[in-house]
């Protein structure tokens, strides 16, 4: 199914990224994997609960071809499918987490998964906490009942790149699961299982699907856990429906160009606004002053399509905003447009103000998701808009 490989050779990501997960021939000789509407199938006897093709388990044929292609992408024994990025990060969590229980994260993370753990983490019975980079901190922390470590390959929107090596073997030699967001990376710039993590997410709306066109989530890894993680997926409803699955597979396939676009004119964007005289800070690991740009270097094939910068106050930003002619005023990224927002106020105004503050989220922060135009014409755009706005 999918690739062949021959002799020593592994097929490069571009590859992977067309032909990983394919079934050659399709059905009928199909070369494109037809979309399955049909939600009823002929059930064998003995079957498994979990196994009978139905949508709502994430069994039907093309979610099955779906999670090989995204399994393909990681290396991954096995992935699955979710109707949303959040439904990757909650979902997995549920399927690790019981009362009582204990998890770890990183101190800045996506504003919805920081919502859903300071909202209703007590709910469920979990008690958590922020850690910072140091493993003595993450000692103090650990008690006898954290099962979780949950980390993000980079961080939204500081683009901060944790000690990802420090905390597999830290997981590892505690008996905690390791769970990474890798939606910033995408597997074209890392592979997280790899380097032994045990569970890989990702908001697949935006890289993976790349179009902004699809709502999607993925979990991936061990068939053993990423199994665990389908049938609380099933119990809870939040699987994929198949045109979007399509779409998703469809967006897959042009991953690997993508993605080297978007690292490409991200870099140049980053050198352009750490030139700038009006430009207090930028955040990009590909930048040799970033503070892990040699962590970023040593793990990542590519420092990715996000970066964020501060001006000199909440005013300029929200100026800039309206100045730009290409990138869309949007909350969302990883798409083939650029997107530019203040994070105060769209991906994480569900924070309280004091912790946003505290991390650094304030309102003169500006994240830009750089997309694939030409980077001469989003350099002019920034350009002209940081003169209109420090005007």
């Amino acid at each position: 199914m999918g690739i062949q490989h021959t002799g020593e050779h592994h097929a490069g990501m571009g590859t992977t990224a067309v032909h990983g997960g394919e079934r050659s021939p399709g059905p009928d000789g199909s070369v494109v994997f037809p979309v399955y509407y049909g939600t009823v199938y002929a059930v064998e006897d003995g079957t498994d609960y979990h196994d009978i093709k139905y949508h709502r388990l994430s069994s039907s044929p093309s979610q099955a071809y779906l999670h090989d292609k995204l399994a393909a992408l990681e290396g991954a024994e096995a992935a699955v499918a979710t109707a949303s990025g959040m439904a990757a990060i909650t979902t997995t969590l549920l399927s690790l987490m019981r009362a009582g229980d204990h998890l770890l994260a990183t101190g800045s993370l996506y504003g919805g998964t920081m919502d859903f753990l300071t909202q209703h983490a007590g709910d469920l019975g979990w008690s958590f906490d922020f850690v910072s980079d140091d493993r003595r901190d993450w000692e103090r922390r650990r008690t006898g009942n954290t099962k979780v470590f949950l980390t993000e390959t980079m961080t939204n929107p500081l683009l901060q790149v944790p000690d990802l090596e420090a905390i597999v073997d830290f997981s590892r030699s505690t008996g905690i699961t390791s769970v990474i967001d890798n939606t910033f990376a995408s597997p074209v710039n890392f592979r997280p299982l790899g380097l032994g993590f045990d569970l890989v997410c990702h908001s697949a709306t935006k890289y993976l699907g790349g179009h902004s066109d699809v709502v999607a989530g993925a979990v991936l890894g061990s068939a053993e856990r990423v199994g665990n993680v389908r049938h609380t997926l099933n119990h809870f409803g939040g699987s994929l429906d198949p045109h979007t699955g399509y779409l998703l597979a469809r967006g897959i396939k042009t991953l690997a160009v993508r993605v080297a676009a978007h690292n490409a004119n991200a870099g140049q964007i980053a050198d352009f606004l750490a030139a700038h005289t009006a430009v207090r800070e930028v955040n990009y690991p590909g930048l040799p002053t970033h503070p892990a740009h040699a962590r970023a270097a040593k793990l990542f094939d590519g420092f990715g399509g996000m970066l964020s910068f501060r001006l000199s106050d909440g005013e300029t930003a929200g100026a800039l905003i309206r100045a730009v002619t290409i990138p869309a005023a949007a909350p969302s990224l990883g798409g083939v447009e650029s997107l530019i927002t203040q994070p105060a106020k769209t991906s994480h105004a569900g924070m309280a103000p004091a912790d946003r503050e505290q991390r650094g989220i304030t309102d003169e922060l500006i994240r830009l998701s750089v997309g694939i135009e030409d980077a001469a014409d989003l350099i002019a755009d920034l350009g002209q808009a940081l003169a209109a706005a420090t005007a």
